[in-house]
């Protein structure tokens, strides 16, 4: 039991209070916003934000910066995300559940592929040895990428997305130490399958817009 308060603690003894506090918000915000996301609530574009934005910031400070430009993307999609849920026809969403088309799993691999080189040039811009964790850590940026811009038309395979690049990045950042942030993408997958099953049952019963 000590060695798993550890794995959680430890990290954080040399943390200064106003660090842990940030990422304690973030932290919570982030679970909210992938829950409101489940519940296709437009919350999930506010308290999506105010993760992201915090998250950029502690990143950029443990020089993570994959991680901090797919949090900077997110921060970014997340404002186009909000205003494409938020339109409106005839008083109800005009953007409905649907699945990707050929033209749209076409442009998600070019984002995709375009997200994993920007990500490696800001490892590369900022100098930074390139190990076999950050690498992975590029493949997830692609991965995430994409999902989020999959979430911000409503597309069902956003989560399936989700789900790959949450399992992957659990023992990722396990690895580094990062207990609490390990934690919370252990979190994200539960609540991605849940989101998955709760848009594929609405889908389910809207079969024109598949």
């Amino acid at each position: 039991m000590n060695s798993l308060f550890d794995f959680f603690l430890e990290t954080y003894q040399n943390t200064s209070t106003t660090f842990i506090l940030l990422e304690v918000v973030a932290f919570f915000f982030g679970i909210a916003s992938v829950w409101y996301a489940k519940k296709e609530n437009i919350l999930v574009y506010p308290t999506g934000l105010v993760a992201t934005i915090i998250t950029v910031f502690l990143l950029y400070k443990a020089e993570y910066f994959g991680d901090m430009m797919m949090n900077f993307y997110y921060s970014v999609m997340s404002i186009y995300g909000w205003w494409n849920w938020s339109r409106t026809k005839n008083d109800t969403s005009y953007l409905p559940i649907s699945r990707t088309n050929f033209k749209e799993k076409w442009v998600g691999f070019l984002l995709f592929v375009l997200t994993m080189i920007v990500t490696y040039a800001v490892y590369w811009y900022f100098g930074n040895e390139i190990k076999i964790e950050n690498y992975i850590d590029i493949f997830t940026s692609g991965v995430f990428f994409t999902a989020m811009w999959y979430m911000a038309i409503k597309k069902l395979e956003n989560w399936t997305l989700w789900i790959i690049a949450d399992i992957i990045t659990i023992p990722l950042y396990a690895y580094r130490g990062l207990g609490m942030l390990s934690l919370q993408y252990l979190i994200f997958t539960i609540l991605a399958i849940q989101g998955y099953i709760a848009w594929k049952k609405s889908l389910d019963k809207n079969p024109s817009t598949l």
